[in-house]
């Protein structure tokens, strides 16, 4: 019998896929960006119904952010960022079948005939579980997750100041008119 839970994923496992295949479909840089926020977000979703809380929050939190950031530079950034131009967002079309369409029957593949080893038969409880992944990104994987925020954060600032062309000075300015 399928349960509510099973519904739920299941839900939003299409709804995850549907708007993946919307990111390609649009024409608009910015819609792009939102349609990959839901489908992230129908990802997150899955995570709280599979009650890891921890996962799914974390993954809305995240995404919500970094796709907000990407509209807002694709808008800065972009010469048709709103798609009226009805410029193309994909690329070598052939390939991208063959690799798709290749990578899913792969996917499949390891699904269907890899051994997973016997069905778990207890499961500690969910605040256990957020305790034990908490201690593990807090311990080992800590410094690593450090620099690769501060390698993020250094690279959005470079990417800003690089791309503001600079003011004249007042100086120079004053100079001009004399």
């Amino acid at each position: 019998m399928i349960t509510a839970q099973a519904i739920f994923i299941g839900f939003f496992g299409v709804a995850a896929v549907w708007f993946g295949v919307v990111v390609f479909r649009t024409f608009s840089m910015v819609r792009s960006a939102i349609a990959l926020l839901f489908s992230q977000t129908a990802l997150g979703a899955m995570f709280l119904t599979m009650q890891a809380e921890f996962l799914g929050v974390l993954q809305i939190m995240m995404m919500a952010t970094e796709m907000s950031i990407m509209a807002f530079f694709m808008v800065m950034f972009m010469m048709d960022p709103g798609g009226m131009g009805k410029m193309e967002m994909t690329h070598q079309k052939r390939l991208s079948w063959i690799v798709g369409l290749a990578s899913f029957v792969g996917a499949v593949a390891i699904a269907v005939f890899i051994d997973w080893g016997p069905v778990a038969t207890t499961v500690a409880e969910t605040a256990e579980q957020t305790e034990a992944l908490g201690l593990e990104l807090l311990g080992r994987s800590m410094l690593i997750f450090e620099m690769a925020g501060v390698t993020i954060l250094t690279a959005m600032i470079a990417a800003t100041s690089v791309a503001i062309p600079p003011m004249p000075s007042p100086e120079k300015t004053h100079k001009d008119k004399v």
